[in-house]
């Protein structure tokens, strides 16, 4: 089934409701929302865009975005939605490699495009085209398209190369939609809630709109089309139920903001948050602050949102004698996957072990975009080998440690990086920390920790003799002003690596 025939059905049954707004402002209902997507899907059609076509957005956060994306699914085409913050050759490249028909572009991005000589047509939903293909004679419903047909070409962010085209199918967005409501925001998302976006809507964020149109609520978009802690504080207050998605630096943002301008919080009703650590000190003071809205999910595109969840009740527990492990891990399994950590081989560990996280289920993908390579690396057996390592306790929590290849060997000893950093973030003058690995002569690696904060080494040695095994310690520290992250928030530690290089 085609994910789109929720906004189609949604229009049918409460059109009047309303469905998009730019900041305060009502731009349409859910009748003008399906007509405009029916009429952009038309105009698609009459440009010679086919069911399985691919079809760009290189967009901010606007409700336009919304229109484009369901027009693009009304039309029975793929979507290929790229982060309005990479360069035009990172687009460029995401363009070609999708083979993408168009792209629709927010302005002042087709400046970007035209600058990095991309050859794909492109269509400003600033200009009088864009207000064309919404006059165009509409199509009546979304296209049929079977449950594995291509939705949504996810690239990944391409911390360690070129980013790789993940293929969403609409049955993977039909089973992590339907999966919040069992296993993430178990209090239940209704047409009286509001999910704002400021976030990326080409990834985390965006992918959780489906579930709203399915419920009718509200989708509203930030005047600034993006994050701004007090634009967020003043509009969930305006709006009164709102749920959104943010990155822990998001999160630790909003805590900081709030707590200095002495702001509640008041209207924030969920924030699920994922995409990166959020250090366990962190957590605790969101929590201790704004209450107990915090959910954690744990996901990547190959599996988008779809892994594991922690609820809001497990994240705000303070009374359960493992709540402090539990909330420095990930939640457990979804109910659309199954979950197990296994040895290099894929071989299932018994619990309690360390290993490599493995998942398959309907949320996961079938593969790759034209790179049967990757796939076969990625996909054994049925099973997704995330690259994540992690370990299961007896009740099923997940903790994560790190990705495989962060991993540190210094004298044949494993040390997760996560570890060391969770103990030096309990310096309160350390604002953030990456630690890496280190090529050393005769150990192989060595730790070393770049911090931001200006702080006596002598105090981050004795905090780390005081919680974790000597060989663990860093052997060097590098204080900078910021760490380096990718779009995405993300740090890059294969830039941080590579500073020891050469």
């Amino acid at each position: 089934m085609n994910i789109a025939q929720w906004l189609y059905r949604q229009a049918q049954r409460d059109g009047c409701r309303p469905a998009l707004y730019l900041g305060r402002d009502l731009v349409a209902d859910y009748r003008v929302f399906h007509q405009q997507a029916a009429a952009l899907a038309g105009w698609l059609r009459a440009q010679g865009v086919e069911p399985g076509d691919r079809v760009a957005l290189f967009m901010k956060n606007c409700p336009e975005y919304l229109i484009t994306l369901y027009g693009i699914w009304y039309a029975g085409a793929a979507a290929v939605p790229i982060n309005a913050k990479l360069h035009g050759r990172e687009a460029r490249f995401i363009l070609q490699d999708a083979g993408a028909r168009l792209v629709f572009v927010s302005p002042g991005l087709d400046d970007a495009l035209a600058a990095a000589e991309v050859a794909t047509p492109m269509v400003s939903i600033a200009e009088p085209a864009f207000g064309a293909a919404m006059a165009c004679a509409p199509v009546e419903a979304p296209m049929p398209r079977d449950a594995e047909d291509l939705a949504w070409l996810f690239y990944t962010s391409g911390t360690t190369g070129q980013p790789k085209g993940v293929q969403i199918t609409h049955r993977m967005l039909m089973a992590v939609s339907l999966c919040y409501f069992s296993d993430v925001d178990v209090d239940v998302a209704t047409g009286a809630d509001q999910i704002l976006y400021a976030a990326p809507m080409s990834h985390g964020a965006g992918l959780y709109n489906m579930l709203h149109v399915l419920v009718g609520a509200a989708h509203v978009c930030p005047v600034s089309g993006g994050f701004d802690e007090m634009e967020i504080l003043d509009l969930a207050a305006h709006f009164g139920r709102v749920q959104m998605f943010a990155a822990p630096t998001m999160v630790t943002r909003m805590t900081a903001v709030a707590k200095a301008q002495g702001r509640s919080g008041a209207g924030l009703r969920s924030v699920i948050y994922a995409g990166g650590p959020m250090y366990l000190a962190d957590i605790i003071e969101a929590e201790a602050h704004f209450g107990p809205i915090f959910i954690q999910i744990y996901g990547q595109g190959e599996c988008p949102m779809g892994i594991t969840a922690l609820r809001r009740s497990e994240v705000s527990d303070r009374v359960h004698p493992g709540w402090k492990s539990r909330l420095c891990g990930v939640g457990r399994a979804q109910s659309g996957v199954e979950l197990r950590i296994g040895d290099s081989a894929g071989n299932p560990l018994p619990v309690g072990e360390m290993g490599e996280i493995m998942v398959r289920g309907d949320a996961v993908m079938p593969g790759y975009w034209n790179n049967p390579e990757a796939t076969a690396e990625t996909l054994k057996g049925g099973w997704l080998m995330t690259g994540d390592m992690g370990v299961l306790d007896a009740a099923g929590y997940l903790t994560l440690q790190d990705r495989s290849k962060d991993l540190i060997i210094s004298g044949g000893s494993n040390i997760y990086p996560r570890e060391v950093e969770e103990v030096l973030l309990m310096h309160p003058e350390v604002r953030e920390v990456s630690v890496v690995g280190r090529p050393h002569g005769d150990w192989g690696e060595e730790v070393v920790a770049f911090v931001v904060g200006q702080v006596p080494e002598v105090e981050l040695d004795g905090l780390c003799r005081d919680h974790i095994a000597r060989f663990k310690c860093p052997k060097a520290y590098v204080f900078v002003q910021e760490l380096p992250k990718n779009n995405y928030g993300k740090v890059l530690k294969t830039e941080l690596r590579a500073r020891f290089q050469g």
